[in-house]
This record gives structure tokens, sequence and C-alpha cells, in this order.
């Protein structure tokens, strides 16, 4: 019986591989166009003649080098997990960069095949790719592939199983030159005399000695029994500085490139007028360096604008409606068959009132994702990125930071993780600590309950006051995030800075299929958190607000624990407990803070909680709160993805201490300069 396979999918970033890992497993990974969407590795189930496949999305790298962390991710998967074939996801329009990790996963003794995408793009470009002859000249077979369109999917999978069935485990070599094999052997001889117990081919990892690679350098370090490896590593790279002129290293990445250019010569025909792309064109507006930054920030307000235009409004009111008379109904309905009235209060009051509250804004965050997705298919935001290098260089932070800034501002989580693209520690860690400050959706529900109840379909001009106040906040997030990483680089990771090299894709048209996808993706996640996380913190509060039971609501066991820190909050305007206590939950979930709201004041609709937030709540002190959820302590998974990618608690503890304190001292400058200049 045929055994399982597993099949790895490795690339550079922007390649299309996670394209082509959907239409393999039926995921649906998150395909932006943009580099960097993988920041680990996926796994997929695939049935193919009926045979188990596994697939596993590697995150997009460069390289093999192992200089930042989707690069270890990749180079521990093929080298340690052994594949049984890895699919080199390469960009037909851009052979000669994408070879370069070809011939490096060969060098491990993987078994490769070539899928060569995007292959429509090439064509356009008049690219001709003689693939028999590709195929020939790297010794691995090759099939062309246009992921999106289904093109030559099922050749690529049959190729990949015919050689995941085969015996062939020849190690791929690059001819580099009599001297460096012989210092190899050399390097070889020296585990045997060490007694070095290696997991990787021997001649592959006596080549990374040479390559001076600090991972593999430590690795065998502690593999080996004496100090024979090192020093006659040290050995063979003097050896060969002196007898080639230079470092080994750059000898070896200019003899991949050599055998690279030899292949591509005899395989790819270019028939290319040099002529300025409608991409080129847009970008010399949209990356200009005067232009680019107000480009990017009337784009966003635009997104916001339109976000809170149509999503708080009619669409907001209906499902307020349709969820508070469902409430109604059921309460209804357990009375008439008699249910105990307090039974029926927690379903009305506690579920539909808190979880109901929370799912009224729900059209808002589809419209504002709906929008995301749009800018990042298209190829925008890796533009928006780009332009933030300027503004970060000159804070001394790393240019690729603003990637995830920008990734946070879906999910703080994802933009911690995408941190692991940075190359060095220094940089790894402003990234995680600065990207809870962005305004992830789930503070735009607070936004919009704050604006549903204060700043509904008021203008300035032609633009209406919520989008403005949801785009100031936004910034606000992006300009304290900018400081304190300005802090961290200067005062607590110190180090020499970094250069940023991103690839910008070129424009596409984004398919209708594709952002419905990555909007139901996105917005899916707060329906799961509405009926786990905020359907449990709704339920303890509403137990609690009734608690001792018969007591008035000031008197409950949820209005002392909320009145133990109001009067911490007084400065900033909303010293109150139920206040208090939302601020409390929000630590379990940002929309939780709605939730808390509609379970406290027993709503059942929408609007009768705009009302009672009026009644608490004043236009000024509404933005002192908002300006307090925005900062104060991100989520318990945000809290736990910066454990998780820092190895340390004490680096998540102290991201609740300091946010809660830059959000405390800034909602209370809100509120104090707002009451000297006469807001109310």
């Amino acid at each position: 019986m045929s055994k399982d396979l597993v099949i790895a999918l490795a690339g550079n970033p922007n390649c299309g591989k996670t394209s082509l890992f959907n239409e393999l497993t039926g995921s649906r990974q998150h395909v932006g166009n943009w580099p960097g969407v993988t920041v680990e590795k996926k796994e997929g189930k695939l049935k193919f003649q009926g045979r188990d496949i596994t697939i596993v999305d590697l995150p997009g790298t460069y390289s093999l080098g192992a200089y930042s962390e989707d690069e270890v991710v990749a180079r521990d998967f093929i080298l340690k997990e052994k594949p049984d074939v890895v699919i080199n996801v390469v960009d037909s329009c851009n052979l000669e960069r994408n070879l370069y990790l070809t011939m490096q996963i060969l060098e491990t003794g993987a078994k490769v095949v070539l899928a060569l995408n995007m292959m429509d793009e090439a064509k356009n470009k008049n690219i001709e790719i003689d693939v028999k002859k590709l195929s020939s000249a790297i010794g691995i077979p090759a099939v062309p592939t246009v992921a999106p369109k289904k093109q030559g999917i099922n050749e690529l999978v049959s190729a990949a199983v015919e050689l995941g069935d085969s015996s062939n485990s020849d190690l791929y070599k690059i001819n580099y030159g009599s001297k460096v094999e012989q210092e190899i052997k050399e390097i070889e001889s020296a585990f045997s005399e060490s007694a070095a117990a290696l997991e990787y081919p021997s001649s592959w990892t006596a080549l990374k000695l040479i390559e001076n690679d600090e991972y593999i350098n430590k690795y065998v370090n502690e593999k080996a029994k004496s100090n024979a490896v090192k020093n006659q590593v040290q050995n063979s790279i003097e050896s060969l500085t002196k007898a080639i002129g230079y470092e080994p290293d750059a000898f070896i990445i200019d003899k991949r490139y050599e055998k690279i250019s030899e292949v591509v010569k005899g395989s790819v025909k270019k028939d290319v007028v040099i002529k300025e792309t409608a991409s080129d064109k847009i970008d010399k507006v949209v990356t200009n360096k005067w232009l680019g930054i107000p480009i990017f920030a009337i784009i966003m307000f635009g997104v916001y604008q339109v976000s809170i235009g149509l999503g708080n409004g009619t669409l907001s009111d209906l499902v307020n409606d349709l969820i508070g008379q469902l409430g109604t109904n059921v309460d209804f309905t357990l009375r008439q068959i008699g249910v105990p009235d307090l039974i029926g209060d927690f379903v009305r009051d506690g579920i539909f009132g808190g979880v109901g509250s929370v799912l009224g804004f729900f059209p808002m965050i589809l419209i504002m994702f709906f929008l995301i997705s749009l800018l990042e298919d298209s190829g925008y935001m890796a533009r928006a990125a780009y332009v933030m290098d300027r503004l970060m260089h000159a804070v001394g932070l790393h240019g690729k930071t603003a990637v995830s800034l920008i990734v946070g501002s879906g999910c703080n989580v994802a933009g911690i993780m995408s941190a692991r693209t940075l190359e060095n520690k220094k940089d790894r860690m402003i990234a995680i600590l600065i990207s809870p400050f962005m305004s992830c959706p789930a503070r735009l529900e607070i936004y919009g309950l704050f604006i549903g109840a204060f700043f509904a379909n008021k203008k300035i001009g032609i633009f209406s006051e919520g989008g403005l106040i949801v785009f100031i906040l936004y910034a606000l997030g992006i300009t304290v995030a900018i400081l304190m990483g300005k802090f961290l680089s200067s005062k607590v990771f110190k180090g020499e800075n970094s250069y940023f090299v991103m690839e910008l894709p070129p424009y596409r048209i984004p398919t209708l299929k594709g952002i419905l996808i990555h909007m139901w993706e996105k917005s899916s996640h707060f329906l799961k958190k509405a009926g786990t996380v905020i359907l449990v913190v709704c339920i303890v509060v509403w137990v609690l607000t009734n608690l001792p039971a018969g007591a008035q609501q000031d008197k409950t066991i949820l209005a002392r624990l909320g009145a133990l820190i109001a009067p911490i909050f007084k400065p900033a305007g909303f010293g109150t407990w139920q206040a208090g206590v939302a601020l409390i939950t929000g630590f379990a979930a940002k929309e939780a803070v709605v939730g808390t709201f509609g379970t406290i004041y027993g709503v059942d609709q929408g609007v009768h909680l705009f009302h009672a937030i009026q009644n608490t709540f004043t236009p000024l002190t509404a933005m002192s709160f908002m300006v307090m959820c925005l900062l104060y302590v991100p989520c318990v998974a945000t809290i736990g993805a910066i454990k998780s990618e820092t190895n340390s608690s004490k680096w998540a503890w102290g991201a609740v201490a300091y946010t809660c304190a830059i959000g405390w001292i800034c909602a209370v400058i809100v509120y104090q300069v707002g009451r000297l200049i006469g807001f109310v």
C-alpha cells in the first residue's frame, strides 16, 4: 500500500505560495498581495488518487540563512522534519532571484519539485521559459502553474507524488572548485574525530560551516565532543580566504549565482521592452517621499469614514433591533412555559443584552475588513509599509516595524507574530512591544458604541465626525507606538540599526471571491469570540450584578469591585464603577467592554444602550474613555503572544504595566485639557 506523504511548500515572499496552498488543501489562509503573509508554518490535507497527503505551508523566505525567525522555521522543517517532497514555488517573472533559494533547498538533500508559478504574468511580460531545459539543467521536475486559476495543480501534485515514491536520494552539488571540496572533506573528517552526532548531511553541514553560518556553528559546537571541528573550520576558512583572495562565504554565494545565471541563460528568453508599467506610474505618486504618507493617511481616513458611515448607522440599528426583538421573544416564551423570571432576565439581559450589544456592531467590522482586504490584495499595503520606512528610520526603528504595525491594525496578535520576519533581536523586541498600541477592530466596537451615542449623524463639512474621531484614534495609536519604539530603541535595546529591504509586488486587480473570503476570515474571529469569551464574560458580569439577591445595583458584588478602582479614573473623567468594571473585563477581550455595558445596563436593544451611555458619559469623557481603551493593556491573547514570542513572562507583564500607565496618562490629558478649553 502506498504511504501517506508530507509535502512542504517553500518559496520567496509574494511568490503565490499561500495561494497554491489554498488551492491544494481548500484551506483559506490569508493571501495578501504583499510580502510576509505567512509567519509560521500552516498545515492542510489533500486527497489525491486515494492518497492522504499533508501539505505544509512554510514562511516565505529568500534564503535558508536562519537570520530571521521565518527562515529558522523553514530551514528547521526541511532539515529536521524531513518532508517527503519540497515543492519550491518560484515567481516565473523573477527566476534569477527565486532560484537562489532553490539551490539552497537542493543542497539540503531534499527531494524538490519546482512550481513555476505566475506563468501568466511571465507571458504578459514576454518572458518565455523552456520548462524541459530548465528541469534538465537543475535535475528536478518543473511544472508551470497559475495558482489562482488552478492551472497546473494536478500535474504539480502528480510530479510531487511520483518523486516522493522514488528512491532517488542524490545530494545536489554545485561545483565550488577543488579547493572548497577538499576543505569540505577535511571538516567531514573532523566530525568523526570529535564524535559529532549530526542530524544533517555531513557535507551540507561542512559547507554551512565554511559559510560561517552562526546557527550551524552553534549546533555543531554543541554536538562535538572536542575542538577538532572548530579548529578545522577556522583553518579551512583561513586557507580558503588566502587561496581565493576574499571570504569563502562570499565566494560560495557567487558560485551559486553563477550556476543560476547559467541555468537561466539556457532556458529563459526575454523579449522585454523596457517601458514604464502601470505599477511604476502609480508608485511615482503613492511612494513619493513627500506625498506617500499623506496619501496613506487619506486612504485610511476614507476607510474609517466609510466603515463608520455605513456600518454604524442603519445596518447596526437593524442588527440591534433584530437581536433585541429575538431576546424579548425568547424571554416571553420562557415565561409562558413557566421558567422562573430570573432565568428569563438572564437570557434577555445577560445573553442578548450583553453578547447582542457586541454583535450589533458586526456590520461595521465587516465593511472595514472588506476595505482593508481590498487594499491588501491590490498590493497597496506593501507600499504603505514602504512609505512608513522613512518615518521609522528617522526615529531609529527598522522599516519592517511598519509592517508589524499595519498587520497589527487587523489584529494585535498577528502584528506581534509578524515581527518574526525581522532579522535581529533588537528590532523584533521593539516591534513586539509596540504593536499592542495599534487600534485593532476589537477596539472599533468600543468606538462604535460611543460614536453612536454622542457623534452619530454629525458632520464636519462633508465628513462624518465619527469617522474623523476613529481616524484620530488610529493616528494616536501609531504616534504612541513610534514614540515608545524610539524610547525602547535608545534606552532599552541599544545596538546598530539594520536596513530595510522590501519587494514591492505589482498591483493586481483583487477578485471579489478573494476579498469576500478574507473579509469573512477576519470577521468570523469576532463571532467566535462573541460565542466564547464574550459570552462567558457577560454571564459572569450578569451573575455579579445580581448578587447579593435583591440588592440595589450599586450595592452588588460587581459594583463594589468596580468601586475599588473607580477613583483611579476620576482624573480622566469616568470614575464610575461601571466604567471600572468594563475596563477590567476588557482585559479578556476588548469587545467585552461593550458586552459588559450591555449587561450592566440590562439592555436588549443597542439604542437603549446608547441612552444609558449618554446618561453616564459626556462627549469629553467618551473621548478620554476611548483613548484609555486604545492604549491600555491589550487583551489576554495579545499578552500570551508577547510571552510566547519573547519567551519571557517579564516582558508580558511589563507590557501590561506600561500600556496601562500610558493609557491612563493620555486619557487624563485628554479630559483635563478638554475641560480647560471648554469641552464637556
